[in-house]
């Protein structure tokens, strides 16, 4: 049978480097986006590429290859890691799971409801609501990393829980608000890859590659139905067994989760920030960067998620549902709770799912990247400014 483990420390030090590699991604973006290769940059992403034979061959541009078909693998990813934290890992039990999950709840509705009640009277931009409710796991773990030995163990675990759920509240929320018309043949034949699916699951066969293939074949009917194809990953994720077919070895759930997570930390999540930050500053004035969208969304990530997150922490403590992690005090699990404000990356795709509209780009990028920053800067000052008093005092 597969380990068992209280949290994927391989996962964490991924999520670590990558989430630097990803802020790097981010401002090489900005960098090109605001450069004499601006047009250059802008092109190269809207260039149309084909895959497949006709009458099955699929058009798409490289933005949406990226958005549609790598981040499916990233939401993978986030399936095989959901289902395993589920079984045997920081999710496992009521007790491990109750305080993140909590603490996750209140960092979507809370940002939720600062967004929608600044653009309460705007029905079009009221879409994006769902935008600052996201956390990126890579970037606000890398943010952590820089801070090493100064941040409890059982802090960390607590904030990739966090993360995970919110994740997992993400996905729902993109497959109940974000679809578009429906293909009922394209759902029935996904439905029927799905089945294919849990049917090898429950004769507990072991081969990765049927299980993928049958999940690209879901993946393709999905990005025809009108539900975003990246749900597909996240569904062939979880018909993916733990335990290995013999006592002993490691089970295909963690050796994909092994072999994927590097690639996804260092290819896929980097060149979707690359691919979707660049945002051109020229003729942005400060009237537009405080508008409703990008206010909304700062204030959401920046605010929302640490009242929210904390709060809710700190009603299930002191209601006995939950219990403070291990060596961590009140300051700290604040500073964690900041650092749940950085939505980047599942930013960023939400809200390019609420708002398809071009003209709404650099208006969300700005929200976004305005809300991540002022987070990822604050609760890595409330963090390290903690520990240094702390230490002081002794």
């Amino acid at each position: 049978m597969a380990k068992k483990s209280p949290v994927n420390f391989d996962f964490l030090k991924h999520e670590a480097a990558g989430g630097l590699l990803l802020l790097a991604a981010a401002c090489l973006a900005l960098i090109a986006a605001n450069s004499p290769l601006g047009s250059s940059y802008v092109r190269f992403f809207n260039t149309s590429l084909t895959a497949g034979i006709a009458p099955l061959a699929l058009t798409k541009t490289i933005l949406h290859w990226i958005n549609d078909g790598l981040m499916a693998i990233f939401f993978f990813l986030v399936g095989l890691e959901i289902k395993r934290e589920f079984l045997v890992g920081a999710l496992s039990s009521r007790k491990r799971a109750a305080l993140p999950a909590i603490a996750a709840l209140g960092g979507m509705v809370v940002p939720a409801l600062i967004y929608a009640v600044v653009n309460w009277n705007d029905d079009v931009a009221f879409r994006g609501w769902a935008i600052p409710a996201a956390t990126d796991i890579a970037f606000a773990v890398g943010v952590m990393a820089l801070l090493g030995s100064r941040v409890p163990p059982a802090l960390k675990i607590f904030l990739l829980a966090l993360a995970i759920i919110d994740d997992l509240g993400a996905i729902v929320i993109i497959a109940l608000f974000y679809t578009a018309d429906l293909s009922v043949t394209a759902l029935a034949l996904a439905a029927c890859g799905l089945v294919c699916l849990a049917y090898l699951n429950h004769r507990k066969f072991t081969r990765v590659s049927v299980y993928l293939i049958a999940g690209l074949f879901v993946w393709v009917c999905v990005l025809k139905s009108g539900v975003h194809a990246t749900l597909a990953g996240v569904a062939t994720a979880l018909a993916i067994p733990l335990a290995a077919g013999t006592p002993g070895m490691i089970g295909p759930l963690e050796k994909l989760e092994h072999r994927l997570a590097p690639w996804v930390s260092f290819g896929v999540l980097p060149l979707f920030a690359f691919a979707n930050a660049g945002v051109s500053l020229a003729g942005v004035s400060i009237t537009q960067m405080l508008s409703n969208i990008p206010l909304g969304i700062a204030l959401g990530l920046a605010i929302g998620k640490p009242i929210g997150i904390y709060g809710f922490s700190r009603l299930a403590i002191a209601n006995g549902l939950s219990e403070m992690p291990d060596g961590t005090s009140r300051v700290q699990l604040f500073g964690a709770a900041v650092l749940g404000g950085i939505g980047f990356t599942m930013s960023l795709f939400i809200g390019m799912l609420a708002f398809p509209d071009p003209a709404f780009a650099t208006e969300l990028r700005i929200g976004v990247l305005l809300g991540s920053i002022i987070s990822a800067v604050a609760g890595y000052f409330i963090l390290a400014t903690f520990k240094l008093q702390q230490r002081t005092k002794v």
